[in-house]
């Protein structure tokens, strides 16, 4: 074989030959899912509020996910971000990386620090990220430097749109004060914890074009003449807490999800840590990922489109919340028919209607089934870390209706703010996941 012959064939071999963290038996989505889960222990720390944690999630997996695209990876779909306003946002391109799974978690856990209050306790994470790379040989001492300035660029860009959505203009709008009059939302114990969020509505949605387009139907009026809608849904609430079995219970539990559930012991007040509603479903993200076995770019895109769903479901929930600025079922029932009562769980700070719990898990459960497909089972190990027993679903949508119908066995929300919880979930699920559809290749 002549010189020319052997050039061409060893330049083939160079251009085709994968990356060294391709070629190894690494399991990506494990890893992923571990190294966001640091991002989770954060946002317990710092008790970030559900629609916080949901953008956290958002900005930090996009992230992993931009620098696997921007190195030229191939995706099952198109272009994640052309079914969002950012569609013709400039991204710095890398020279090459072999290994840009390495780069998109240093990213990631960049902007995990520099969007959380307590992000600096990401900074011995990141380390420990590049010695786990290092000793794994996902890469090597010479390449590190501009694999992390690269992750670092991007982290950088990702935070540049994050500070143009309006969350740092949170502060200075006017302050919520709760309403006069019976039927509005009024601050439950046992910490009588101020509203969180009201003026949420005034986020950037990644999707959503216009929020009113997702508006549910009306709330029954609060009546409490005996046969109205609002009383026979309010005695549900009262009589089905007081039936409930060990499975409801457990059922309720385990979608609790409440980041801001306090506990007395005398007069001492004890915040008790638990995931977010977001954080839950970002956990069965990396649970389907992990079964199916996907890459490591592919784990990364359905993160980040989990992700950026969560965000714009949370926008358009407490955009209803707040507009509607409905009673929670313990004020009224203290208030009208026994002031002992108490619900299972602790009702969280913010106005009832609709679920939270029910808009973004249909949200998220839709466009998880049109990824994975229908009928994809699991079992969610998600809250063994908060010390709650794994659950087996069948698919992604039973495990949605679970968590929605968990409120009101949890005695927080009314069966109208469920059901139209449910229904607002699933068109803004439809309408991200018909995007993606329009952009497969």
């Amino acid at each position: 074989m002549n010189r020319f012959l052997l050039s061409i064939l060893f330049s083939t071999i160079l251009i085709s030959a994968p990356s060294k963290a391709a070629t190894k038996e690494i399991n990506w989505p494990k890893i992923y899912t571990e190294e966001l889960f640091h991002i989770t222990e954060v946002m317990v720390t710092d008790v970030a509020p559900p629609p916080v944690a949901a953008r956290i999630y958002a900005y930090s997996s996009l992230a992993s996910y931009l620098v696997a695209k921007e190195t030229g990876t191939k995706f099952t779909h198109q272009n994640l971000l052309l079914s969002t306003y950012l569609t013709d946002q400039v991204w710095e391109s890398p020279k090459i990386l072999t290994s840009p799974e390495f780069s998109a978690i240093y990213a990631m856990l960049k902007v995990g620090e520099a969007i959380m209050p307590s992000g600096y306790l990401l900074k011995e994470k990141q380390q420990a990220w590049i010695e786990k790379a290092l000793k794994s040989k996902i890469i090597s001492k010479k390449e590190l430097e501009e694999h992390v300035a690269y992750a670092n660029i991007i982290a950088s860009q990702v935070m540049d749109i994050a500070k143009k959505d309006g969350y740092l203009q949170l502060s200075t709008l006017v302050r919520y004060t709760p309403q006069k009059g019976e039927g509005f939302w009024y601050p439950t114990p046992p910490a009588y914890i101020s509203a969180i969020e009201p003026e949420w509505k005034t986020i950037k949605p990644f999707f959503i074009q216009n929020l009113e387009e997702y508006k549910p139907a009306p709330m029954a009026p609060f009546d409490l003449s005996e046969g109205s809608s609002f009383h026979r849904q309010l005695m549900e609430v009262y009589t089905i807490t007081k039936e409930l079995d060990e499975e409801k219970k457990l059922i309720a539990n385990f979608w609790d999800c409440n980041p801001f559930k306090v506990e007395f012991s005398g007069h001492m007040a004890i915040g008790v840590k638990k995931i977010s509603p977001g954080g839950h479903w970002m956990g069965i993200t990396g649970i389907a990922a992990q079964k199916a076995r996907l890459s490591f770019a592919e784990t990364a895109y359905i993160h980040t489109l989990v992700g950026l769903t969560l965000h714009d479901a949370f926008i358009s929930c407490w955009k209803t919340k707040y507009e509607t600025d409905r009673i929670r079922p313990e004020t009224v029932i203290n208030q009208k028919i026994d002031q002992r009562w108490k619900p299972l769980l602790q009702t969280p700070p913010f106005p009832e209607y609709t679920s939270g719990h029910s808009v973004i898990s249909r949200a998220s459960a839709v466009v998880l089934t049109g990824y994975f497909g229908d009928n994809f089972d699991f079992i969610d190990n998600s809250e063994i870390y908060f010390g709650l027993p794994e659950r087996p679903f069948n698919s992604f949508l039973i495990a949605s209706e679970e968590a929605a119908i968990s409120r009101l066995y949890g005695g927080i929300h009314f069966r109208d703010a469920i059901e139209e919880g449910i229904k607002q979930g699933e068109k803004i699920g439809e309408m991200v996941w018909s995007k993606i559809e329009k952009n497969k290749y």
